[in-house]
């Protein structure tokens, strides 16, 4: 995850750089179920409103949590399907929180009324975050029922109302890049607390899907957008959260923008930016999915270290000896191509692994989804791919 507000901050408020601070264990997104109520076109777990067997019962959730909190795991963000279709996600939830965990819902809000509200708001989750794909006809088509998004934006009313840190979670296509101005107006109108952009990885349905990638030109317009959205927010001292999530070229890409808007900070931000050192997919995300099953990222579906029904997580988490593993836990990650010869491998550290398994059959192979230019990057090897425009800002920003 990229925190871009976390760098306008920095912006805004230099600080010395100083050790870079590795958290204790891996944030680990849990799909506790896979059934779901919608079926989502960019869906990487490809549920349906069934059940599905052989998922973990209570009892070997609450085991797993108990390892888990031995292996230092700080964050548990509970996710589906969706999560509120299992009988007991509010035991566990309330057990995740007793345990001293920080806690999520990832939820797409179509099932939070006002039957259970008042128990969601008791559990006291640290955030929920609902995923939205547009405004009004673009997410239900994209969700693939009507009313999804009245229902949705109900969810997210009633959380906010009730004091919960309550976001959207939007993922860029480019069926639906031309709804993003509506969406961070929404969160303005409605006073939300966090904005998440996905760019669209290729797993489950957003596989068959890929052919709807956003294009390259698109991804930096809805970049620029999202930093001088956040930057206005800055100034304001309004100061919301905006990540990004799987394509670790954001972070150059913000270089980028430092480069234009603020020249005099590039060379502060580019070590700050290093210090963050871009994917950590196998190192400080990990996944859990609904049979047990452990992978590098919720994106990893296809490839499986091991299952908690058999292996406790902290023994199969470090283990190397697993050859995919043993390469991303490998610092610096050997990459090829692009990749391989870019001058800002440091900052982006190869970006997202599994769009170069699906697209190659390689993991070490660049990332397609890599929206910079060859010059932009200082690769001087030809390679077929777009050919983009380098960096222009949208306008002049106030400082």
């Amino acid at each position: 995850m990229f925190r871009i507000s976390q760098y306008m901050q920095e912006l805004a408020h230099p600080t010395a750089l100083g050790p870079k601070r590795n958290p204790p264990g891996p944030v680990v997104i849990w799909n506790l179920v896979r059934r779901c109520n919608l079926t989502c076109k960019h869906c990487y777990s490809i549920s349906a409103d069934k059940d599905f067997p052989g998922e973990l019962d209570t009892n070997e959730v609450f085991g797993v949590m108990d390892d888990l909190k031995r292996f230092n795991v700080p964050v548990l963000i509970l996710s589906g399907g969706e999560p509120l279709l299992r009988p007991d996600i509010y035991d566990i939830a309330q057990r995740a929180k007793d345990m001293g965990f920080y806690v999520g819902l990832s939820s797409n809000g179509t099932l939070i009324d006002e039957h259970n509200i008042d128990r969601i708001a008791a559990i006291g989750f640290d955030y929920v975050g609902v995923s939205l794909d547009g405004i009004a006809e673009t997410h239900d088509r994209f969700r693939r029922m009507e009313g999804a998004y009245e229902a949705s934006l109900r969810g997210i009313r009633l959380c906010r109302d009730k004091g919960i840190k309550v976001g959207i979670r939007f993922t860029l296509t480019q069926d639906n890049a031309q709804d993003l101005p509506g969406l961070l107006q929404l969160m303005d109108d409605e006073g939300l607390d966090k904005f998440y952009l996905s760019h669209l990885n290729y797993a489950g349905r957003g596989n068959t899907n890929r052919k709807h990638d956003v294009v390259h030109q698109t991804t930096r317009q809805a970049m620029d957008l999202l930093f001088d959205t956040c930057w206005r927010d800055q100034l304001t001292g309004r100061h919301s959260e905006f990540v990004t999530g799987n394509n670790d070229a954001d972070g150059v890409y913000l270089l980028f923008w430092i480069r234009t808007h603020f020249p005099e900070m590039e060379a502060h931000m580019r070590a700050k930016l290093a210090q963050w050192g871009g994917n950590s997919s196998g190192v400080n995300i990990a996944n859990i999915d609904n049979l047990g099953n452990v992978h590098p990222d919720t994106f990893w579906w296809n490839y499986t270290l091991g299952n908690v029904k058999e292996r406790a997580f902290s023994e199969i988490w470090p283990d190397t000896s697993d050859p995919l593993m043993a390469g991303l836990k490998a610092s610096p990650r050997t990459v090829k191509g692009r990749c391989g010869e870019c001058a800002y491998f440091d900052v982006c550290g190869g970006n997202t692994r599994v769009r170069a398994y699906q697209l190659t059959g390689d993991p070490w192979q660049e990332d397609p989804a890599c929206y910079l230019d060859d010059e932009e990057i200082g690769v001087t090897t030809q390679h077929e791919r777009l050919t983009m425009t380098p960096y222009v800002p949208l306008r002049k920003l106030a400082r």
